[in-house]
């Protein structure tokens, strides 16, 4: 059969199925300077528009890597027989083989390929499955059987083999099919117009600019608690709290509404006129007289960036006030301008004098009252923390896996004037949401993890943003401190916080965007066979974005999507598991999310009897600090529960049974973190000062020092030797001692008595090996972990 005879009877074809193959068969003869036949001419005109339409898919070429294929099964045997065979004859399978491999090989088929979508990879891809699918069917389907049985005849050439490859390609990735559209989808360009009820009205924007403590929320506050109705959103759960309590001790009715907690004041469950929030939560739908949106400049940050420009484009209400840095003013203007919105702009100065310190603490034992030491991982927050009541001092500490009531409980008793505690020891989570009366902030490091755009861990100095907002906290206006000091605990830090401070803070550059639930189900329609995850990457790959925007990095909702992928959801539910907050650092939280989405699966409600079962409830005051993180994860545990509870009323029915239960243990972690020293002590006496083994946030900083030191101990000792001894450094080479001292993670009474525990543990251990019997000859006894680790 010559190539235009089969191109004739393609021609022939339903137009519905075959278009796109008529098209591709079009292709190959004006490749080879074929003349087209009339049927195929006419119908082809179309679907090549159609196809390279397509083929062209916009200006960004796709990441093709992204591209997971599908699986195509071969023919079993058919009920009707082989046709094909009965047809023509039996193929010849080593003959097949012969003539897919010199397809494969053909230019003029890449390239044609490479006009449909399908690079060098995708080709590749698209060939091995396709070449198996045929390699494996028991029977094929008549037509490609036919033109096989031609191919090996020399009556058709192996281009005529190109629409069937192009069909079994399409199969394997369905977004060849439906690029345009999908583009169309995620385009992520001129977000203004998502939001038709605030463009429907002229909003006054009010930008209130300032330092940290120079009154800017607070005038904007004002106007909200002036205001017939309003609405406050907040970065945090604590804020959030802070003006729901202000507004409705003012007299002014307010609800609350977070993620895990709904309050409505109002006796018979009315909403009232105004609502405190976190940024997230509130409604772009409801109108407002004044909307408060604080820390405006959090529009950048890479996972939550896009809460604050949904709520800047959307809040539907008369005045907008816009609380925060400086470096957030020109996008702000520039974002407005596209919405047609003036903004106004209200400059405050810091109401407080604060300074940076010529010297260094370099010792603990020049704390004083009203001292707050930041570090940037628990590890040094234990550390400090145990150095301080070495030296017979009381700390409060706050870190940012605390419950929002232990974090305000500890805040009470550092600013309490009659309690005993007047040191302060707490990582950035001070820098937001807390009213703290601090004399001095001391930087215990410099240095903190960080999450950038793309999703990776950099550890690198905090930036002057950062510095700004933490050292923002001494000597605020409100508390008994009226000016504020700041330092750092070593010397040679001191230069580099100067000059961070002293540093100008760069200009936000561009807003975060976020897909949502119905584009990511317009996507899924498209592509019904791919994974949550995989959708979410191609959706990222394909968006289109205006030069003020970009799209948030989703690796938590990846994270969780590939976690509950095995369970069976609707893709709705799914997402909606997925945007649930959770660490994914927790392993407990982790599986508390499989579990959940399990029981849901399977229609079971999570009732509070089995979620006290689960969690085995009681529990007990912690005894370590093990046991300590274990309870601030079973409370991250009860929050999942309550942020689900308001999704899914009917699966997760008792939210207040369990906001009770969430108290109770509060108040034991409370108990737990008063004598956070106690614990830390016990820690110690047991893992024997191995801290960096307690929290995985801090395993990136110590991993070449501590950690690295008590490897290289305990790989020196040897079965049946004596207890091996430190290794002795080198002239050059500064002692482990040495160097834990200057780290501040020993003091020279804590390293005496790690030297008489040690050399007890020796003596003992030389007492066991003299004694007769207590070894049997080839049996290996337990190894003791020496202290020196």
């Amino acid at each position: 059969m010559s190539f235009p005879r089969c191109a004739l009877l393609w021609a022939r074809l339903p137009a519905g199925r075959w278009a796109g193959h008529r098209a591709a068969v079009c292709s190959v003869l004006r490749a080879r300077g074929e003349p087209l036949p009339g049927a195929l001419g006419r119908v082809s005109t179309a679907a090549s528009a159609s196809s390279s339409s397509s083929a062209s898919g916009g200006s960004k070429a796709p990441n093709t890597s992204l591209f997971v294929p599908l699986t195509v099964k071969p023919q079993g045997p058919s009920a009707d027989g082989d046709v094909g065979a009965e047809l023509t004859r039996p193929l010849d399978k080593n003959e097949v083989k012969k003539i897919l491999d010199k397809f494969y090989k053909r230019k003029e088929i890449q390239k044609l390929g490479a006009d449909y979508g399908l690079d060098a990879r995708l080709f590749h891809q698209a060939f091995v499955s396709f070449r198996n699918y045929i390699m494996q069917s028991h029977s094929l389907d008549v037509d490609i059987h036919i033109i096989l049985n031609d191919i090996c005849f020399s009556a058709a050439h192996v281009d005529d083999l190109f629409p069937f490859f192009l069909r079994h390609a399409k199969q394997i990735f369905p977004v060849l099919e439906c690029k345009d559209d999908l583009r169309k989808i995620s385009d992520l360009r001129i977000p203004p117009n998502w939001y038709p009820e605030a463009r429907a009205i002229q909003r006054k924007i009010i930008f209130h600019s300032g330092p940290t403590n120079s009154g800017k929320t607070y005038h904007a506050i004002q106007k909200y608690l002036s205001a017939k109705s309003g609405v406050y959103c907040g970065p945090l759960k604590l804020l959030a709290h802070e003006i729901f309590e202000k507004s409705n001790a003012a007299g002014v009715p307010c609800d609350l509404v977070t993620g895990e907690e709904r309050v409505t004041i109002e006796p018979d469950g009315k909403q009232a006129a105004h609502v405190a929030c976190t940024v997230e939560m509130c409604s772009v739908t409801t109108p407002y007289e004044v909307a408060v949106i604080d820390e405006i400049q959090m529009i950048k940050d890479p996972a939550r960036g896009w809460a604050w420009t949904r709520a800047l484009l959307g809040l539907c209400a008369e005045e907008v006030h816009l609380c925060g840095e400086s470096a957030a003013i020109d996008l702000v203007t520039e974002l407005m301008y596209t919405t047609g919105e003036e903004v106004e702009v209200r400059n405050y100065k810091r109401l407080t004098p604060i300074s940076v310190l010529d010297h260094a603490l370099e010792s603990l034992d020049n704390l004083r009252p009203g001292d707050c030491i930041v570090c940037f991982s628990k590890n040094d927050i234990y550390s400090v923390s145990r150095q301080i009541e070495i030296r017979g001092l009381e700390s409060a500490v706050i870190y940012g896996s605390l419950p929002p009531g232990t974090k305000l409980a500890q805040a009470k008793k550092f600013n309490d004037p009659d309690d005993p505690c007047k040191i302060l020891v707490a990582t950035d989570a001070i820098g937001m949401g807390l009213n703290l009366s601090i004399r001095r902030i001391i930087f215990y490091s410099l240095i903190k993890p960080t999450i950038n755009e793309k999703g990776e861990k950099e550890i690198e100095p905090i930036t002057t943003s950062q510095a700004l907002q933490i050292a923002g906290r001494a000597g605020r206006f409100s508390s008994k401190y009226k000016e504020g000091e700041v330092t750092t605990m070593n010397r040679e830090d001191l230069s580099l916080l100067k000059e961070i401070l002293n540093r100008h803070v760069e200009p936000i550059k561009a807003a975060g965007l976020h897909p949502t639930a119905e584009q990511i189900e317009m996507f899924a329609y498209h592509l019904p066979d791919t994974t949550l995850s995989n959708l979410i990457d191609i959706f990222v790959d394909f968006s289109q974005v205006d030069g003020q925007y970009f799209v948030c990095n989703m690796d938590d909702f990846k994270f969780s999507a590939e976690l509950i992928q095995h369970i069976p959801l609707s893709l709705r539910v799914r997402y909606v598991f997925c945007t649930a907050p959770i660490n994914k650092k927790q392993p407990f939280v982790c599986s508390s999310l499989l579990q959940f989405a399990r029981q849901y699966s399977r229609n079971q409600p999570l009732t509070f009897s089995w979620l006290r079962r689960y969690i085995k409830w009681p529990l007990l005051s912690p005894k370590n600090i093990k046991d300590l993180m274990d309870l601030e994860a079973v409370h991250d545990v009860l929050d999942l529960y309550l942020w689900l509870s308001y999704r899914f009323i009917d699966m997760f029915p008792d939210a207040s049974l369990v906001r009770d239960l969430q108290k109770e243990l509060d108040g034991i972690i409370q108990d737990g973190v008063h004598n956070i020293t106690k614990l830390i002590k016990i820690s110690e006496t047991h893992k024997l000062l191995n801290l960096e083994s307690l929290s995985a946030e801090s395993q990136s900083r110590s991993s070449g020092t501590l950690k690295g030191q008590a490897r290289r101990v305990r790989g020196t000792k040897t079965l049946g030797s004596k207890a091996a001894e430190p290794p002795i450094p080198s002239a050059g080479e500064k002692s482990l001692a040495s160097r834990l001292v200057q780290q501040g993670l020993l003091t020279a009474d804590m390293l005496k008595q790690l030297e008489k525990e040690w050399l007890t543990q020796q003596m003992e251990h030389d007492k066991d090996r003299t004694e007769p019997g207590t070894h049997s000859k080839g049996t290996r006894r337990k190894k003791k972990e020496p202290d020196s680790d």
